[in-house]
């Protein structure tokens, strides 16, 4: 049964003061936040890193060396920065320096190469780019004419000498002759609480980032809300395993963590095999996730002192309801705040109740600005009633998320901050949703709402396929798959099939043992589990997944390459009825069987 709608609605109202809190034109920003914070508790530890602990006082320290060596290279309030550096505490400490003086910082993904890395670059049109030495391979990737475009500084991430170049400035050095003291407020006169802090950019699942814009405003209600609803406060120690130039990470954990000068236990990057050992070495108390992270846990051999931590409290997304109940009882974490939204989304919802699966329900829907609303994925648009208007979802029915986007300029409400790119930001917005004039943010998610008023997240608009007249969301069928004895992870995607109609699913698979797949077994659990046209007619197994930085698993290079024998080297199995069983695929096979 659900928990009364009035106390899910108390701990809502708590979220929504917090996050209202801050207002556009506000001359309140993120410096000012941290200035605070070090001349409360200068001793108190803001970040533990490895073997090193930052307090308040020295994080503010070295923002202020930063705002001081930036605004001797001419940076001023409105220019634009980029930052390009693992996780560790001088990201923090960069990021936020500019920050007191007003430059919005692009954050750019470690990740991005050639292209994709120049693209970043030429969105955000830098006047200065600081570059972790462990990043420099990011670099090489551009050509010289490329390079030259753009001011890079390099910042040693160790006490190793850093290869210089006349083309390359030394970031340290400017470092170490800046002032440390916080810079006059005049030198951001004129910031407001509504302008940009950051550029976060897009996953980039299906093509080149967007870059994401993100106010000062959005970043300081994020976390006096998230740290509300988490319970946090300063003796808390919040994990973040995941990369800080993405909002998760970057901006849910530090601002939550700024918000009640609490500490971050600050990882490099995610260890599935360190996690519990290092949650226990640090003292974590609550942690932020994302859904493929707590697979990989789940998906580890038990292993004594699992659950012997301080994790009270855990915050994140796309927890599948496959492994939800089974990390809940394996590691002992008693409260998961699954919940939804995005980097630029105006709306969200958060699951307060502990409800397996859920993503959260709108116990008031006149106090909410989200609405589920019919979409039709074969025309791809939404259904409109004799008035024009669109189509509420009833209970069951899968629908796209849209927030309202009201017409408050005074006010962050349902505030829609789009991205640097116009047309972009047009293309998010829909009009005349429920009366003539209206806008409201479509987040190109699916979800659905059940009888009780619970929402689940179902896929994303471009990778729900249609297979024998029936619409097949990847990710139900991937969480049906999910079970199977030996599987880590599936990643599942349409494709096309000559002369049938939509696209027929096909799943990569990571197993633990390649070798022992069993198609006969897998036959058996995808008919006990999945209906008929939803069974995944191809199956590929892969050594490892495809995915982002941010975990996110790709599918356009699994769906180019599709299930042609010629073109992929790993082993390939086709759906047979007959033989009630996943048979090998080769090209062969492939000409011998009918598909459709």
């Amino acid at each position: 049964m659900p928990v009364p709608r009035e106390v899910t609605q108390a701990i809502l109202d708590r979220l929504s003061a917090a996050t209202l809190r801050h207002l556009p034109g506000q001359s309140y920003t993120v410096g000012d936040r941290l200035e605070e914070r070090a001349a409360a508790h200068p001793d108190k530890a803001f970040v533990r890193f490895e073997d090193r602990v930052v307090d308040y006082g020295a994080a503010n320290v070295y923002a202020n060396r930063v705002a001081h060596a930036a605004r001797a290279l001419g940076l001023r309030r409105g220019d634009v920065a980029a930052l390009v550096m693992e996780n560790r505490p001088e990201f923090l400490g960069t990021w936020m320096g500019l920050a007191k003086l007003g430059v919005t910082v692009a954050l750019l993904n470690t990740h991005a190469r050639g292209r994709a890395f120049e693209h970043a670059l030429e969105t955000a049109e830098p006047r200065l780019v600081v570059i972790g030495s462990e990043c420099l391979g990011a670099l090489e990737t551009l050509d010289a004419a490329a390079q030259r475009c753009f001011p890079f500084y390099v910042t040693s991430d160790s006490d190793a000498a850093v290869p210089r170049s006349a083309a390359i400035g030394d970031w340290d050095a400017l470092l170490a002759r800046a002032d440390t003291e916080n810079p006059d407020r005049e030198v951001r006169a004129g910031l407001r609480a509504g302008d940009d802090l950051f550029f976060i950019y897009t996953s980039g699942t299906t093509g080149l980032p967007k870059a994401a814009r993100l106010s000062h405003m959005r970043w300081l209600g994020v976390g006096d809300g998230m740290s509300a609803v988490a319970g946090y406060g300063p003796d808390d120690v919040i994990g973040c395993v995941l990369p800080l130039y993405h909002g998760a990470g970057g901006m849910v954990v530090i601002s939550s963590a700024l918000a009640q000068g609490a500490t971050v236990w600050l990882a490099r990057r995610f260890s599935a095999s360190r996690f519990w050992d290092d949650v226990r070495r640090y003292g974590v108390t609550g942690f932020q996730y994302v859904g493929e992270i707590c697979r990989y846990l789940v998906n580890q051999p038990e292993r004594p002192g699992e659950r012997e931590h301080r994790v009270r409290v855990m915050m994140g997304a796309g927890m599948g309801r496959d492994v939800w109940e089974e990390f809940a009882r394996r590691f002992g974490v008693a409260r998961i705040l699954e919940g939804w939204s995005s980097t630029e989304a105006n709306t969200s919802l958060m699951n307060v109740d502990n409800h397996v699966g859920s993503c959260g329900r709108i116990p008031f829907p006149e106090r909410h600005n989200g609405r589920l609303v019919r979409y039709d994925l074969e025309r791809d648009e939404h259904p409109r009633d004799a008035n024009g208007c669109c189509i509420l979802c009833a209970p069951g029915e899968v629908g796209e998320f849209l927030g309202a986007i009201p017409d408050l300029p005074n006010s962050g409400a349902g505030r829609f901050e789009g991205y640097t790119d116009a047309a972009a930001t047009e293309r998010k917005i829909l009009r005349d949703v429920f009366q003539k004039g209206d806008r409201w943010y479509r987040s190109g998610d699916l979800l659905r709402c059940d009888e009780d008023g619970y929402f689940y997240f179902v896929d994303r608009i471009g990778d729900t396929y249609r297979w024998k007249s029936e619409n097949v969301s990847t990710q139900e069928v991937a969480e049906a798959l999910g079970g199977f004895p030996g599987l880590e992870i599936a990643n599942v995607y349409g494709v096309r099939v000559p002369g049938a109609e939509g696209r027929a699913g096909m799943a990569a698979l990571v197993l633990r043992d390649r070798d022992a797949f069993d198609g006969a077994a897998f036959f058996a659990w995808v008919e006990a589990k999945l209906a008929a046209y939803a069974a995944p007619l191809f199956v590929r197994l892969v050594a490892e997944p495809d995915v982002t930085s941010t975990f996110k698993l790709r599918k356009v290079d699994l769906q180019r390459e599709g299930y042609d024998p010629a073109m992929v080297r790993d082993p390939l199995f086709m759906r047979d009825p007959a033989a009630r069983a996943y048979v090998p695929l080769d090209a062969a096979s492939l000409a011998r069987h009918q598909i459709g």
